[in-house]
């Protein structure tokens, strides 16, 4: 029987890196498949390079394992490219924060909402359309799975512009489900919950008992109210407004809206990655080295990809929660041209999107303010248009003033001219 290829580009990054092998090693269904490394920094590569031959050795999966620098090195024939890439990412990502409050812009993490998602978008997008032109000459029948931000900007990028069959995949609610586990005082495996949105801007339309389908909605409303008051106080302030439970953290929420700094000014905590670094370096030595129990350590993640994959390649019909695809009438009262993050099935016939319907129309609404923002940063990063990128801002519901977007533009633009260029 034919086992499957993967190509993983950014392999060398260590914590979604982590992430993937815990899962590709964990998957007997994968035993003899391809799984190729990709990633420019020499020395990560080595260094998971040398984590997948050791993890392979201690399950006798017998995965044929190979490591590049270039990708169309080993993309010919692939069936699944994964990406998980980031540009400078933690140096530009400080910039991309810093520079805003510097004009008076209040936001909080910077990432995939407000002026920072503006940037992480003109950056990654050039480099993510150079994945896919690849895909589309070396492996056309492959699905691409991406993990990098801004997802929903990049997913909407990809579908609008290329045949290539991909979808985004992210845990975000499988930490909302945490969330409400924690409020419900339940078992985490015990409740399930069906959510649709944006990417970390998800609202929970279900939550239920796994076993009897109980609607636990009620149950959560009453604890809620008397849950502990410092848990989640933006995502809290949220519900109470809307009546949904929304995904998946308080920063990752308040970065779509005006008042969202409320949920924290602090931004990404890049002295803890920082330190998270060495510690996932001196883990990874010790697993490769043997001082580290492998067999103990390799646990499945939680992450989708692998699921996706073997559920596809080998016709296993799956549920999965969430994925980041192209809209086109799955929620129907936002347009169709976006991504959003809905629930779908995957099996031999790809990727099949649960159809929504309308969402509730406050919530609806909401979501709307940042239909202008993603499109137009996607429309920018395609042409490298700096007139475009100008209208994402003045579009965004986090900008506060005009002459603060046109500073922050051309201060930032300049950082970030090295990556910005034209790909249509």
């Amino acid at each position: 029987m034919r086992k499957p290829k993967i190509v993983f580009i950014g392999a060398g990054s260590m914590s979604f890196g982590s992430s993937m092998f815990r899962d590709v090693f964990t998957c007997p269904d994968l035993a003899g498949a391809t799984f190729s490394l990709v990633d420019i920094d020499e020395e990560n590569l080595e260094r998971m390079y040398n984590l997948a031959l050791k993890l392979n050795e201690v399950t006798r999966l017998g995965l044929k394992i190979d490591a590049t620098r270039n990708r169309r090195d080993v993309m010919a024939g692939a069936d699944f490219v994964i990406t998980s890439i980031a540009i400078e990412r933690c140096d530009l990502w400080k910039q991309d924060f810093n520079v805003p409050k510097k004009y008076g812009i209040r936001h909080c993490l910077g990432e995939n909402g407000g002026p920072g998602a503006l940037f992480f978008t003109l950056r990654t997008i050039p480099q993510i359309m150079d994945i896919v032109r690849d895909i589309e000459e070396l492996c056309p029948n492959a699905y691409y799975l991406n993990f990098s931000n801004p997802e929903t900007r990049i997913v909407l990028a990809v579908s609008k512009y290329s045949k290539v069959k991909t979808m985004g995949l992210c845990h975000g609610i499988f930490m909302g489900r945490g969330a409400v586990a924690e409020i419900l005082g339940r078992e985490y495996d015990s409740i399930e919950v069906f959510g649709a949105g944006m990417n970390h801007f998800q609202w929970l339309l279900s939550i239920r008992d796994k076993e009897t389908g109980e609607d636990l909605y009620p149950e959560f409303r009453e604890k809620e109210k008397s849950f502990r008051p410092d848990f989640m106080p933006y995502s809290r302030k949220m519900y109470r407004a809307f009546g949904l439970w929304p995904t998946c953290s308080d920063d990752h929420l308040g970065e779509y809206q005006a008042y969202g700094w409320e949920a924290g000014e602090h931004g990404y905590d890049f002295e803890w990655d920082a330190r998270d670094r060495i510690r996932l370096k001196e883990e990874i030595a010790g697993l490769i080295s043997g001082e580290l129990d492998a067999k103990a350590w390799l646990t499945p993640s939680g992450e989708q990809a692998v699921n996706v994959m073997t559920s596809i390649f080998f016709n296993k019909r799956r549920f999965i929660e969430s994925g980041i695809v192209y809209n086109d009438g799955v929620i129907t009262n936002l347009p169709n041209d976006i991504a959003v993050e809905v629930p779908v099935i995957t099996d031999a016939n790809g990727i099949h999107k649960v159809h929504i319907g309308d969402m509730p129309l406050a919530i609806k609404n909401l979501m709307n303010m940042q239909v202008g923002p993603q499109q137009l940063s996607v429309e920018a990063a395609m042409r490298g248009s700096k007139e475009i990128a100008l209208q994402a801002l003045l579009c965004d519901p986090v900008i506060n003033s005009y002459e603060a977007a046109v500073k922050l533009l051309d201060e930032l633009w300049e950082i970030n001219k090295p990556y910005i260029r034209p790909v249509l």
